[in-house]
């Protein structure tokens, strides 16, 4: 094993211990009660000055403007929020979205201000004009900087600041959990706000596309091994094979976030269009590249869960497909091999009230023909009353049996693919 592939295999997890020797290591003799309810209280004390001095680093953040105090309490904050427990940081950035957010007095008071002006009339002179639209001009400036949180400035000092944007993205990673636990209403404007900011500071712009091969460090390599989340990498030579001959490997990478793309998509070159995954992963040695035809894209991995519902992956295809076109003119057709996401539960549900439905309602899903095909070629795997009915529980099965009958497969694929179809098309819609 060469150096690069050792390096890689050192910073892979290791198996977690056997349930009997985890459950040996973590016995421990209890300590008596009365040390039991003081160790929790000097806990409680610690946390809560921890929670405090954060909460301070981080008002300090906002309200600050010399150079030297600020960067020492981005420093702080950045460094203490990492040390707070989950509940801590729950409530520091509730406190941010609410106590930090815009003034909606100041707000109202210029509104009112803004519509007590009289538009000037047609036969004002234009100095008369120009000084009636001072006015306009004054408050309207005056309302777009009152509509402005405070946090604002937080986000924009952050992004400036050395491992600013990491931390900003960890932390929305944080809101968006929150947020799913409870809907409070400070926080969804908070996520959304932030969300806004990191669209702008993520613009394709500011991106830089890297063609990830071997030859790169172990450690973003490290970094693409746990990040595939579509068809994880089974070993150091599946690794290989990915970013060898007939393979490509794109990832955005941004200069605040160095050595770990934020997004990376893998690519196959090839005769033809693929009908599944497995002539991409494990068929034959891949063809020579100068006879490919296809470039493929099975498969698409974002790498930081704050980079949620920021649509960098539409931006990274198309700059991919412009590569690819300039380097193998060849190439002519591109298209993607990859699952889409909420099909299989939206037509399970489907079937279902299909099934519920009385004859009156009743939707049908499958053709005449494909019902009575699909309940033939199911025989004991599934039966039903029906072909809906077989297919449900044909598709519902935990082990899938159905993907080892040839003839299954080829009844099913039409009504499948037909579906499909509808299934995008309302999602459009």
């Amino acid at each position: 094993m060469n150096k690069k592939g050792l390096a890689i295999l050192m910073r892979t997890k290791m198996r977690p211990l056997s349930p009997a020797s985890n459950r040996i290591n973590q016995m421990q003799f209890p300590p008596p009660e009365s040390n039991n309810v003081s160790s929790s209280q000097n806990a409680s004390s610690i946390t809560r000055r921890n929670y405090d001095q954060v909460r301070e680093s981080m008002h300090s953040a906002i309200s600050m403007n010399k150079t030297e105090i600020l960067d020492a309490a981005l420093n702080d904050f950045s460094e203490g929020y990492f040390v707070l427990p989950i509940e801590s940081r729950r409530k520091l950035l509730v406190t941010l979205a609410r106590e930090y957010d815009l003034s909606r007095e100041q707000v109202r008071e210029l509104m009112k201000q803004y519509l007590g002006l009289e538009l000037p009339s047609a036969v004002d002179s234009g100095h008369e004009e120009e000084g009636s639209f001072s006015a306009f001009y004054r408050i309207e400036r005056n309302l777009r900087h009152s509509l402005k949180p405070m946090y604002e400035v937080l986000f924009e000092r952050l992004n400036t600041h050395p491992g600013g944007l990491r931390f900003l993205s960890i932390m929305r990673a944080d809101i968006l959990s929150f947020l799913e636990e409870e809907n409070i209403a400070a926080l969804r404007a908070l996520d959304s706000y932030l969300k806004e900011k990191l669209i702008t500071w993520l613009s394709p712009a500011n991106l830089q596309l890297h063609l990830i091969t071997w030859d790169d460090p172990a450690s973003l390599l490290e970094k693409i091994v746990a990040y595939e989340a579509v068809h994880p990498i089974s070993n150091l030579l599946d690794l290989k094979r990915r970013l060898g001959v007939g393979r490509r490997c794109f990832g955005y990478l941004h200069p605040a976030i160095p050595g770990e793309p934020l997004i990376f998509i893998e690519v196959a070159l090839m005769k033809n269009v693929a009908q599944t995954i497995q002539e991409v992963l494990w068929d034959d040695p891949p063809i020579p590249e100068c006879e490919a035809t296809c470039a493929l894209f099975y498969s698409i991995s974002s790498t930081q869960p704050g980079l949620s519902g920021i649509n960098l992956g539409k931006f990274l295809i198309k700059r991919v497909i412009d590569v690819v076109r300039k380097d193998m003119p060849s190439i002519s057709t591109f298209a993607t091999l990859s699952p889409i996401p909420g099909y299989m539960s939206w037509l399970l549900s489907k079937l279902a009230s299909a099934e519920r439905s009385d004859s009156t309602f009743k939707e049908h899903l499958l053709k005449p023909e494909e019902e009575s095909a699909l309940i033939d070629a199911a025989g004991e795997l599934a039966t039903g009353k029906n072909g809906m009915e077989v297919m449900c529980k044909l598709l519902a099965s935990p082990k899938y049996e159905w993907t080892n009958s040839a003839q299954l497969m080829s009844v099913l694929n039409t009504p499948l693919m037909r579906l499909c179809a509808r299934y995008v098309l309302e999602r459009i819609a």
